[in-house]
């Protein structure tokens, strides 16, 4: 049971250190909305999300506002839009993906996830209907955001999907070439995919879920880089345990202010309260950083070996403290390495630290995966497809959720810098190296099989 004052008094701590409500996501069922014309399917659409999702806005200020909380993003995630469009057209996407957009902006919502498609098995005519109007989709809308999952480890890894995204990833990209390539800022290609990630681009509501629910995204990496400053500051001759457990003991008390607010605001809405995500998602503000606690963990340069270990502590650290803190952490929890939304971590590409294979070792340790990572605009699909493809290996072979979210900017090279404004940062363009040399085991397809621990059952 969840005490009120017990929270209160935690809150009085982390005010001035970034603390937030990084995401109320409203996760919705729209399976019923399905019907045999586009017209009547985008009416039934626009019709349940706006009389469920109408009051988020309102409530989710109010709650904040009481307890001193900000919520900085509102959030929809409705079940797979490739059910929807089950016997549909390539048009019917761009229809219903425009339906969706319209009405997260009459909800004043900021992101709308689940246009998207589970293909780690296979491909229905559906998820290609899906997967082959992304570039237009994320061209032609704001708020909607997109995910596909890749692998699994009962399933093994699709590398037809694989392949074809790589593809897909450069049409964005050049759809969306007068932003840079933003577009692909709103799609992201899984492994293991969770069912109730608030945090988009990979947010969408899964099979086994109630008809509507509130999931909860907390961040915090700006109160944790200070809990570690001070507990430095007091004591001497700390080890890497004490440091983990300051993390544990600050996690839980983030997590516990998490799921006060995420109950208050489904109680209000009537729906049912889901989970907790405690992941440390950075933003480019100075002091809310992951680069800043690997630093604070004394990795001087992060890069530099020893980076990997540290991120494995952490994220470990933020795990034990948020599943002692309550029964309802889901989602991703732990911590997350995005390139251009972190600045330390963008300074440390800007000098030649941190590199795209060290990148991706930190992320097998990490909640994710590469994450906002700006790669060169020429870089060929096949090559965007094998590092998808060792990123989804990862994930299988330690039965992990791991991501893919790169960027390649058209016209850009290896140490040109990128603006994407706001929250989603700054970076330099990462060198890919040994561009083209993985076309033939990329043209193989097929599926790889799933690992020898899926047969744990």
């Amino acid at each position: 049971m969840l005490r009120t004052d017990e929270i209160l008094s935690t809150i009085e701590m982390l005010h001035a250190e970034h603390l937030d409500v990084r995401a109320v996501t409203l996760a919705l069922n729209l399976d019923d909305c399905a019907a045999p014309s586009v017209d009547h399917l985008c009416r039934k659409l626009r019709s349940k999300i706006v009389s469920r999702a109408s009051r988020l806005v309102e409530v989710c200020d109010r709650v904040g506002a009481k307890y001193g909380i900000p919520v900085i993003n509102k959030r929809l995630a409705i079940s797979p839009v490739c059910t929807l469009l089950a016997g549909h057209g390539h048009a019917a996407a761009l229809h219903v993906a425009k339906t969706l957009d319209s009405a997260a902006a009459e909800c004043r919502v900021d992101f709308v996830g689940g246009f998207s498609a589970l293909v780690h098995k296979g491909i229905t005519p559906a998820d290609a209907v899906v997967m082959n109007s992304l570039p237009e989709v994320l061209s032609q809308t704001n708020q909607v955001c997109s995910s596909i999952n890749v692998a699994s480890r009962h399933a093994g890894i699709n590398m037809d999907a694989i392949h074809q995204m790589g593809h897909v990833i450069l049409r964005i990209a050049q759809a969306t070439a007068d932003r840079k390539g933003f577009g692909c800022a709103k799609l992201v290609v899984f492994a293991n995919i969770p069912e109730d990630n608030p945090f988009m681009a990979g947010a969408y509501m899964g099979a086994g879920e109630p008809e509507a629910a509130v999931n909860i995204g907390v961040s915090g990496p700006g109160v944790i880089g200070s809990a570690l400053k001070r507990r430095l500051g007091l004591e001497k001759n700390l080890t890497l345990g004490d440091l983990a457990e300051e993390i544990k003991i600050t996690s839980f008390r983030v997590t516990r202010v998490g799921e006060l607010i995420g109950r208050e605001v489904a109680k209000e809405l009537g729906v049912a309260f889901g989970i907790v995500d405690l992941s440390l998602a950075p933003t480019p503000t100075v002091g809310d950083s992951i680069g800043e606690i690997l630093k604070t963990l004394g990795i001087a340069k992060i890069g530099a070996p020893g980076s990997t270990a540290a991120v494995a502590m952490l994220n470990d650290a933020v795990k034990k403290g948020g599943m002692f803190a309550s029964s309802s952490v889901g989602g991703l929890s732990g911590a997350f390495i995005p390139v251009s939304e972190d600045a330390a971590l963008a300074e440390a590409v800007s000098e030649g630290h941190l590199v795209l294979e060290k990148l991706e070792a930190m992320t097998s340790v990490c909640s994710v995966g590469l994450d906002m990572v700006a790669i060169p605009g020429d870089t060929p699909a096949e090559t965007i497809a094998a590092l998808i493809a060792d990123e989804m290996a990862i994930g299988v072979i330690n039965n992990k959720t791991t991501a893919v979210r790169v960027i390649p900017v058209p016209g850009a090279n290896p140490g040109d810098r990128v603006d994407f404004g706001g929250l989603f940062g700054s970076t330099p363009v990462l060198d890919v190296r040994n561009p083209g040399a993985s076309e033939a085991f990329v043209h193989f397809g097929g599926r790889i099989p799933a690992p020898l621990q899926s047969l744990g059952n």
